[in-house]
Parts: structure tokens; C-alpha cells; sequence
């Protein structure tokens, strides 16, 4: 599965949820919405508006979510 995080700089809880993943040894990649415009774009589409926004297979939410992030 792909985790991908929908980040911007010196976000509290998109470091806490880089540190969880790291900690149960999952891959994931960081996309910086304030460098990416389609990515922005992406994250309002699917009706967020806080980072991060996390999209795990087909799931996907926003914030520090550690029960779903438990889940993976």
C-alpha cells in the first residue's frame, strides 16, 4: 500500500504522523502543498482543509489520526 501525506512546512501534526509511520516502519511520502499547486488543488477537492491529509489505499483523512494510523 501507498501512504501518501498532503504536508506543509512546520505542521505539529504532520510531524507527529511522519514519526508514527517511521516508528511501525511503514513507507510513505511527503507531497508540500505550499510547493505544489495541483496538490493543493487535490487536498480542497477531496473537501480538506487542514494538512496533513494522509491517503492510505483507498482511505483518507486529515489531521493526526493515530487510530487510523494504527490501522495500517
Amino acid at each position: 500500500m501507498t501512504v501518501t501525506i498532503y504536508s506543509k512546512p512546520d505542521c505539529v501534526q504532520c510531524n507527529a504522523t511522519y514519526q508514527m509511520l517511521t516508528r511501525k516502519n511503514i513507507p510513505f511520502s511527503i507531497i508540500d502543498i505550499t510547493q505544489d499547486e495541483q496538490a493543493y488543488q487535490h487536498v480542497r477537492t477531496l473537501g480538506y482543509q487542514q494538512v496533513p491529509v494522509v491517503i492510505a489505499g483507498q482511505d483518507h483523512w486529515a489531521g493526526f489520526r493515530p487510530d487510523k494510523l494504527a490501522a495500517l
